[in-house]
């Protein structure tokens, strides 16, 4: 056996030996083909049978006779909003975005390549079940209809859609799990850096929680005795619109759609509703490749084996400085767990992920459909939401809560949050656990759940499930700060309403600061009389001494502290992440005095450059603005805005507002969090409110581009028009898609 510690130069000069760089070809899309007479005719009957009708708010209520017909008419309402993030989603998930943005994407591609292939999206359309092929069929229609009806709009690259796109991009989760793969590390393996990382991966602290809030609330809560939920997403803005799609073959659901999918992903029906959290159990997992070199060939052990290693050649066209189109053929490899995505210690790493795009569709659409806990429990079964939670209420006053759906079973011995030893058949996954196996809730007694992309654990008080019940590989996250607020406003509330739920999804109460407060006011306390920060932080520390805790657009506390704490966590991020910390643990448990005072002082001199005192309001900083219809947000202190109260979810804010993009301006302007948030009550006939981040079309010049924005910024919710005669009370218009 040759010893891969030494043969792994030689390795990974073969690598780069692989990508070949090609001649450079037009970049021009190709030109929008025209339809044949048969398919344009099909287009217009499908677009006969679709009624689209507009509310107040630019909302689409999409009625067909079939589901075919509604998610044709979905797809061409999405377009209509926003094709360029319907297009932008497919060039991502098919791995084609250098084609558009450049060779720097070339990286990103190559990993969506490693899963998504035409070929094999192609063959499993062939071998989807009928139903399924006409929404699929459907899909591609609409926005093929979309784009013959308005030859103004000029693709990036997709010219036409194909029916077994929907397979790239179906939400069994794997475009997030896909991401977990480093495309640092991944350039270093196959690129022309030969520093291959030798330490496991910093996975890094993420400066705005990337996640959602889900509650559902028993009959015996709620003053009409019906179940109420609430649907928190906390995602990018402008990610996902609000719709609702309706057929006579018993659709009927509202929520949001991610921008080209033809389901609704967090929403609700007549009979209902499902809220999807991130975070649920440990569902990738990455194996070290004892690799060695025979004759030009690799090979990695496995038992008392050698398996030869899959070389797969990929093609990378990207679009070059001068508007021509390079391409690069990286050969990319494959053990029987999964592409090779880096090396440690000599050893390749492999990654094994969910990837059953076929199941994961047909869940992602067919629990839309599901009319009570038996049906959605049966397409739960499908097993491949793979990092998502999901919260559950419905009309018979059930409520439900599952911890992931996807979860190998894997031996507990083995710690499976490193990679583990792929040369033994002993770390082998084996199966799936039922669905009955993994963490779940069913009518709690509590009659609460909820899930703040924590652990599971403390979801229903004292009914929550138990920690030593479950291996530690079926829960991934731990308690966090708006766990902790979560479980304080649900544990000893009854006679939930409407209003109180919003209320307690709003409650303004910061928990991360209860423990880092006292400390500083200890911390100044113990200084000495004659130390010069006795009298320059007075004000301050009385200032935080005095304050509830809670945020508002008045509360000058709220600025000071959410500063101090942005400086504790920039400061303090690089040594969180070496101990595998959340940073706002690592601040609360292990910073010192010094450390804690030097970065108040930090924070009032910053707010008092940037404001011209570090008593300034909060809302004065913390501003809701939408200018531009720009994927890329660019914002603009001189340009209108409106104060926002609720905070990042780092401090505990269950209501979460924070910036994500590189502030280039004095004021902060959120980009994630709260996004579209809908409470629902699922009595006889199902009620819901709701409220969107700006306004549910993209085009500037739309009064539908930001006229929830204010009502956004204060928390402040529209009713839902559900039924028809209400959408006819509130009716903007009214159409045919293409008339």
């Amino acid at each position: 056996m040759i010893d891969t510690h030494r043969i792994l130069p030689a390795i990974l000069a073969a690598t780069l030996g692989a990508a070949v760089p090609t001649m450079a070809l037009a970049a021009a899309p190709a030109a929008q083909q025209a339809p044949g007479k048969a398919e344009l005719a099909r287009w217009k009957k499908t677009a006969e049978r679709v009624t689209i009708m507009r509310d107040k708010w630019g909302i689409p209520h999409v009625f067909g006779k079939s589901d075919a017909d509604a998610v044709f008419g979905l797809l061409y309402a999405q377009a209509e909003d926003d094709f360029n993030r319907v297009e932008l989603n497919y060039i991502n998930a098919m791995g084609r975005l250098a084609e558009v943005e450049g060779e720097k994407e070339i990286w990103r591609d190559m990993r969506m390549k490693m899963y998504i292939q035409p070929a094999d999206m192609q063959a499993k359309y062939a071998a989807s079940p009928a139903w399924l092929k006409e929404l699929m069929n459907a899909f591609a229609d609409g926005l093929n209809y979309y784009l013959h009806t308005h030859p103004e709009v000029k693709p990036k690259l997709i010219t036409r859609f194909e029916p077994w796109m929907a397979l790239s991009f179906s939400e069994g989760s794997i475009g997030g799990d896909i991401e977990s793969i480093d495309l640092k590390e991944l350039e270093r393996f196959y690129g022309k850096n030969t520093q291959v990382a030798m330490a496991a991966r910093d996975k890094g602290f993420d400066a705005e929680p990337r996640g959602s809030n889900g509650f559902a609330i028993a009959p015996k809560l709620s003053s009409t005795g019906n179940a109420l939920l609430l649907i928190n997403p906390h995602t990018s803005f402008y990610f996902r619109p609000e719709v609702h799609m309706v057929s006579e073959q018993g659709l009927n659901a509202y929520g949001a759609v991610t921008w080209g999918q033809f389901f609704i992903y967090q929403g609700f029906n007549d009979k209902t509703g499902w809220m999807h959290t991130s975070g649920g159990g440990d569902v990738i997992d990455e194996y070290l490749e004892t690799v060695v070199e025979r004759d030009g060939k690799f090979f990695y052990k496995y038992g008392n084996q050698e398996r030869p290693v899959r070389a797969v050649p990929l093609t990378l066209p990207y679009k070059t400085p001068s508007g021509a189109m390079g391409s690069k053929t990286i050969t990319a490899y494959f053990t029987h767990h999964g592409p090779i995505v880096r090396a440690v210690d000599g050893k390749w790493v492999a990654v094994k992920m969910m990837d059953e795009p076929l199941k994961a569709l047909t869940q992602s659409y067919s629990r839309t459909k599901a009319r009570d806990y038996n049906a959605f429990y049966k397409a739960m079964e499908l097993r491949t939401n793979s990092s998502n939670n999901t919260v559950y209420a419905d009309a018979k006053g059930n409520i439900a809560y599952f911890h992931g759906n996807f979860i190998p079973k894997r031996d507990p011995k083995f710690d499976w949050t490193r990679p583990v030893d792929g040369s033994t058949p002993a770390t082998e996954w084996q199966g799936l656990h039922a669905i009955e196996d993994t963490i779940t809730l069913f009518n709690p007694a509590s009659g609460y759940i909820s899930n703040t992309n924590n652990w599971p654990f403390s979801s229903s008080g004292a009914s929550s499930p138990k920690r030593e019940a479950y291996p530690d590989y079926m829960w991934s996250l731990p308690e966090n700060a708006r766990g902790r607020h979560a479980e304080r406003v649900l544990k000893d509330a009854k006679g939930f309403t409407f209003d109180s739920l919003i209320a307690a999804a709003y409650d303004s109460h910061l928990t991360a600061f209860e423990p880092l407060v006292p400390q500083l006011v200890k911390d100044y306390e113990a200084l000495p009389a004659n130390d010069p920060r006795k009298a320059a932080l007075a004000e301050q520390v009385a200032s935080l001494r005095g304050w509830d805790l809670r945020y508002g657009v008045d509360s000058r506390p709220t600025s000071l502290a959410i500063y101090w704490g942005q400086d504790m966590v920039a400061k303090n991020a690089p040594r969180a992440r070496a101990q595998g910390t959340p940073v706002v643990d690592f601040i609360t448990h292990s910073l010192s005095s010094e450390e804690r005072l030097a970065s108040l002082e930090r924070a009032s001199e910053k707010l008092t450059s940037d404001f011209g005192t570090w008593k300034t309001p909060w809302g004065e900083i913390n501003r809701f603005q939408r200018i531009s219809g720009d994927i890329d947000q660019q914002y603009d202190d001189s340009k209108p805005s409106f104060p926002v109260g609720f905070a990042s979810a780092n401090w505990g804010s269950l209501a979460s507002f924070g910036m994500v993009a590189k502030q280039k301006t004095k004021r902060i302007y959120g980009d994630r969090g709260n996004s579209f948030v809908a409470v629902v009550e699922f009595g006889p006939k199902v009620r819901a409110k709701s409220i969107l981040a700006g306004g549910n079309s993209n085009n500037p010049a739309s009064k539908h581009f930001a006229d929830q924005a204010e009502m956004y910024s204060r928390g402040e919710f529209k009713d839902v028009l559900f039924y028809k005669e209400d959408i006819e009370k509130h009716l903007e218009r009214k159409y045919h898609p293409g008339m």
